[in-house]
């Protein structure tokens, strides 16, 4: 698959389609040389996707009883495969969890990568479910162009979990880990499963891969799918393969990576497993404009967590794409355009206040707001994200660290997840023998319940002692 790169209007450019890949990603070029902006609707036709459409995010709404979140408000998280049924499962209060995940490709993180983890942590704190997070380094070792080593992909997996941590995820509903220290077990049991369900042709036809490609990068669509499996974490979701087997997941993700989990629904179906369900964002723009997104890797193109307000309202000004005029009398007359002005659309994902929002949309849009005033307002919301993140960073110590990567018995909406199965079993049991007080099996239910408590918990103790002794002597990251 063609990579396209953003050239300036003045270059020589041949028009080009928008490429959109787990690796890259860049809008169309027109004849002109003009990047265009990445279109959403043509990638809901060509993954394959829906549209997340105003009766589902009513229904979300009214499940749940919270108010839609603003990324799903502002359609930014805009496409969906099967949200529908982890409505379903909220609603009769079944078991189910949330999958996402990282790749870490340098010490430090920038804005856009926030904003799966912003839907992730409002996802977990409405539904309660247990979270795993998964840090590729492994795929960013593969993928790199760039001459470093595995270690050096761990340390940023360790910095970057901790980024992760500060964003304000519950440690009793979080596991955090690296592909590095948790290849083995249960885990790569299904990555050997999956793999032998994918053949060469279809990965060639889902990534674009070629004969240059590195075998670890084709085979790293079986690792990315692992996680989407509750019998890949036995110590977090049972020992019962057949049980954690009907778990299903939700994740949210950049639309980039859907690829990896068209594919992994396949094989879910052959492999007899619940398939997951995922809901997809929209990119954050480049500071240069439409059609590009954030790299960490070229300071010019992104805000980092890390920058200060004086540093941010520097790029803003400098490197932020106007929608405006070229003259403050021409902008007046004809108005800015907010749709391509890269500080409205990152008021469009960082502020909150819906009315602020419009009423800065209209007055760009009528000339009333100049240039320069909106890349201020921009600029002095996404101080306040930055400095709020840094103060929260600053409290993650390498003990907190540990916790959230150690594996343990999560919460599910406040109770631990083995008491959730063994109320399952028992629910079953007591289908399967008739359900009323008249049947004595009935009148022993409470402690029935308790026995499946205390096998489940011995269980998965005996499934995380086993984890611990395949990890030992690796450095935690």
């Amino acid at each position: 698959m063609e990579q396209i790169l953003a050239s300036s209007p003045d270059s020589d450019s041949i028009a080009r389609e928008q490429n959109v890949t787990p690796w890259s990603v860049a809008g169309e070029v027109g004849q002109d040389g003009a990047v265009k902006p990445i279109n959403y609707d043509k990638l809901v036709q060509q993954f394959g996707t829906k549209i997340i459409d105003d009766a589902l995010r009513a229904r979300f709404e009214r499940v749940t009883g919270h108010k839609l979140h603003r990324f799903l408000r502002r359609q930014i998280v805009f496409s969906h495969r099967d949200l529908e049924l982890i409505l379903d499962k909220h609603e009769r209060k079944e078991p189910f969890f949330i999958y996402t995940g990282r790749g870490p490709s340098s010490d430090v993180m920038h804005i856009g990568h926030m904003i799966p983890f912003q839907m992730t942590k409002w996802l977990s704190d409405v539904f309660e479910v247990p979270l795993v997070v998964m840090l590729t380094d492994d795929e960013k070792y593969l993928t790199s162009n760039m001459d470093r080593k595995v270690e050096e992909y761990e340390e940023y997996a360790r910095e970057n979990a901790k980024d992760i941590i500060a964003v304000g995820f519950d440690p009793d509903r979080t596991f955090i880990f690296s592909d590095y220290n948790t290849m083995g077990g249960d885990f790569y049991r299904n990555i050997s499963r999956i793999s032998k369900r994918i053949s060469r042709g279809t990965a060639d036809a889902c990534f674009g891969f070629d004969s240059s490609t590195n075998i670890g990068k084709i085979h790293f669509a079986a690792i990315q799918a692992a996680s989407s499996f509750a019998t890949s974490f036995p110590f977090l979701f049972g020992v019962d393969s057949l049980q954690a087997a009907k778990i299903p997941c939700l994740i949210p993700c950049a639309v980039d990576q859907d690829p990896y989990f068209r594919l992994t629904r396949d094989v879910a179906s052959q492999l007899g497993f619940a398939k997951p369900s995922l809901i997809h964002a929209r990119f954050l723009d480049a500071l240069q404009g439409p059609g590009s997104k954030m790299s960490a890797s070229v300071e010019s193109s992104s805000i980092l967590l890390r920058d200060t307000p004086k540093q941010i309202l520097k790029k803003i000004n400098q490197h932020a794409f106007s929608g405006g005029q070229e003259t403050l009398e021409e902008h007046r007359a004809k108005g800015g355009d907010p749709e391509v002005d890269v500080s409205f659309q990152y008021l469009k994902f960082f502020l909150e206040d819906d009315a602020e929002l419009d009423g800065i949309r209209q007055a760009y849009r009528s000339g009333e707001m100049t240039t320069g005033e909106i890349k201020k307002r921009c600029a002095d919301e996404l101080s306040k994200f930055c400095t709020s993140f840094q103060e929260r960073r600053s409290q993650v110590t390498d003990a907190t660290l540990e916790h959230f990567m150690t594996p343990r018995l999560l919460l599910y909406r406040g109770v631990k997840f083995s008491m959730v199965l063994s109320t399952v079993n028992s629910k079953s049991a007591e289908s399967k023998c008739g359900g009323d007080d008249k049947n004595p099996n009935s009148k022993n239910q409470a402690k029935k319940v308790e026995k499946l408590r205390l096998i489940q918990e011995k269980k998965l103790q005996k499934a995380k002692d086993q984890y611990n002794g395949n990890n030992k002597g690796r450095p935690s990251s």
